[in-house]
């Protein structure tokens, strides 16, 4: 096993490591505190106050009030409870509306409904990943049961304009949900502003473990939950809770909120720094996006003339870990949706990285990053047939 200190980690969209202070909260519910939380008894009392609280910290993240936080299992549940709750809402409406740069976990939901008669709208961005809001509000219909667009995408870090998109939802009488799995912790949320109706997170986006979300439900909105059984979550997610995970959800998100703004600055300005360097150094390397409002965080990068899976084997092999877009793709011979509906033609899609930052990344990942990458890219365009011309 490849000893952690030795790793450089560039992929914290894919996942993040567990914070220090997360799991020291989880570890009395790992331990001590093992008690139903569904119980009678004051063992079990303790446990549910603990949900509550995290219930409390996650809604101060997302600037919303506790009771409209449920606990799921992560974004993909959220996303699909989400929907199933939109449909069975308004089970005249067989339209929705989405994005052509979704992640799987709405894409997929959203190609299920079509293959169940419903009619979805997939509405395409420009070579920025830009969404043109004129065209989200043309495809809204009378009879559309739900939109559903992602605040922030998972590949290039492009934001939308979810304040615009909430606007044209309201106006059009038509709920709206939202992926935010990339957005919590990285830049302000207040749903307390926005008026939509569901918003899904995931917790090892954040430095909570896998296994945990939430989906955010407005108190104002009709819910018909995805899993039925007992009466948790207020009876909107049955299944008893998992309540340490959940209590490092909470303090993940406790600590998300107080260092948002080193979001903002420090990892910012190791993201900068890292693309200014490599497109320096690789004058053909190109960001993604760069034209479009991107999260602090992320940077997708096009190199000429490279095969992505051929760079990420070799600067595995130099201890850097990052991605060719979603982890959910690894493997796929397919080239990113995202990159594609951004009109990069596939040996372009092919030969982009996305390098992803975080809270425990410094300037000596920067440093080592810049002279290994340079390195690795130039020996295989080196060795493309476009070198032998």
């Amino acid at each position: 096993m490849i000893a952690s200190e030795k790793i450089i980690y560039l992929d914290n969209n894919a996942t993040t490591a567990i914070d220090p202070a997360v799991l020291e909260a989880m570890r009395p519910f790992l331990e001590k505190y093992f008690a139903n939380p569904s119980s009678g008894y004051r063992f079990a009392a303790q446990v549910r106050e603990a949900i509550e609280q995290a219930r409390e910290q996650v809604a101060a993240l997302l600037g919303c009030e506790p009771g409209e936080i449920v606990f799921t299992s992560c974004g993909t549940e959220s996303n699909n409870a989400a929907f199933h709750s939109a449909l069975e809402t308004r089970p005249d409406c067989k339209h929705v509306v989405t994005t052509a740069v979704e992640h799987s976990a709405v894409r997929k939901p959203a190609q299920e409904l079509e293959r169940r008669g419903y009619e979805v709208t997939v509405i395409g961005v420009d070579k920025s990943g830009r969404l043109s809001l004129r065209a989200l509000a043309d495809a809204i219909r009378p009879d559309t049961a739900l939109v559903s667009v992602m605040w922030a995408n998972n590949e290039t870090g492009v934001i939308f304009p979810i304040e615009e998109i909430a606007e044209i939802a309201r106006d059009k009488g038509v709920p709206l949900h939202t992926d935010a799995v990339q957005v919590a912790g990285k830049i302000p949320i207040n749903l307390r502003e926005i008026q939509l109706q569901f918003l899904s997170i995931s917790g090892h986006k954040l430095h909570a473990p896998k296994g945990v979300g939430a989906l955010y439900v407005n108190r104002h909105s009709r819910f018909h939950p995805l899993i039925l059984g007992g009466s948790h979550e207020n009876n909107r997610r049955a299944g008893t809770e998992n309540s340490a995970s959940i209590v490092g959800l909470g303090k993940a998100a406790e600590i998300a909120l107080a260092k948002l703004s080193e979001e903002q600055t420090r990892v910012r300005n190791l993201r900068d720094r890292f693309e200014k360097a490599l497109t320096e150094k690789i004058p053909s390397a190109r960001v993604n996006g760069a034209g479009a409002p991107r999260l602090p965080n992320t940077s997708s990068i096009m190199f000429d003339d490279i095969e992505s899976d051929a760079a990420l084997m070799m600067l595995d092999q130099e201890n850097i870990c990052c991605s060719a877009g979603s982890a959910c793709r690894t493997g796929s011979l397919q080239p990113s949706h995202v990159l594609n509906a951004m009109g990069l033609v596939n040996e372009q899609a092919r030969g982009s990285l996305r390098f992803s930052f975080g809270r425990f990344n410094d300037e000596a990942d920067i440093d080592r990053a810049l002279e290994i990458v340079p390195r690795v890219i130039g020996k295989l365009q080196a060795l493309s047939p476009a070198a032998a011309r």
